[in-house]
């Protein structure tokens, strides 16, 4: 399964015969839950049907999400000495 990787895992996606499906769940910003609600699954993952539009500009607004929240983890986090 493809993975993109920033201080951690922002997303995973996969083909399927009726579907694209997009991990991890959305959470954390109730605007981008709702908007993408309509395409959730059983486990909060995405469903893309194949028959539809990809709605590229909702998966951006993921990512970036995702990026944000794992550059604001990253900056928490202690530094090691070198």
């Amino acid at each position: 399964m493809p993975t993109f990787k920033l201080h951690g895992v922002v997303a995973h996606f996969a083909a399927f015969k009726k579907h694209i499906g997009f991990y991890p769940p959305v959470r954390g910003d109730a605007r981008l839950q709702k908007a993408a609600s309509i395409y959730a699954g059983p486990k909060g993952n995405l469903k893309f049907p194949l028959d539809e539009p990809i709605p590229y500009a909702l998966i951006e607004r993921i990512v970036k999400f995702k990026v944000q929240q794992h550059s604001k983890t990253r900056a928490r986090q202690p530094r090691l000495p070198s």
